[in-house]
């Protein structure tokens, strides 16, 4: 026989790596996101949706449905947006973090490409260690790496 709390948990951490773990699903008071296993909390592609649903099949209020799902009013029409430019794929949470090496640019990203001469190999590491000492910075070579590569991209 398989633990139910074994599968909660499993679903957890799935939904927590999968980045969709809602980190407010305390707030959700919805009723029937309270007494079965279909609806749940935690997910918070399914609470988007369904407080989207409510609102626009069932006519429930903004200020109704954000108080049940434990959102904000900004944030739900920010919701509304994406959805409806993405359908449901808008209502997974972007990745966090940059989205670019935002240490990686003006003086730093020149002397970087001051750095690649034609021909003439210089290794990522080598750069990281020269910008350590040129300008104090602490970057990864892949993060190098990865800047020089996309300028390249860009100018092509």
């Amino acid at each position: 026989m398989s633990n139910p709390n074994s599968h909660q948990e499993s679903k957890k951490n799935y939904l927590r790596q999968e980045g969709t773990l809602n980190p407010f699903a305390d707030k959700v008071c919805d009723p029937k996101f309270q007494e079965g296993e279909f609806f749940d909390p935690r997910d918070i592609v399914q609470v988007k949706y369904e407080m989207l649903r409510r609102v626009r099949v069932e006519g429930i209020s903004v200020t109704r449905a954000v108080e049940e799902y434990g959102f904000t009013r900004p944030t739900y029409y920010q919701v509304k947006e994406k959805f409806e430019a993405m359908g449901i794929a808008g209502l997974v949470p972007d990745k966090r973090g940059p989205r670019f090496p935002f240490k990686l640019h003006g003086d730093v990203l020149k002397f970087l490409q001051s750095q690649l001469v034609s021909g003439r190999p210089i290794g990522a590491r080598r750069l990281s260690a020269q910008l350590q000492e040129k300008f104090g910075i602490d970057v990864h070579p892949r993060t190098i790496e990865r800047a020089l590569t996309i300028k390249k991209t860009t100018q092509s």
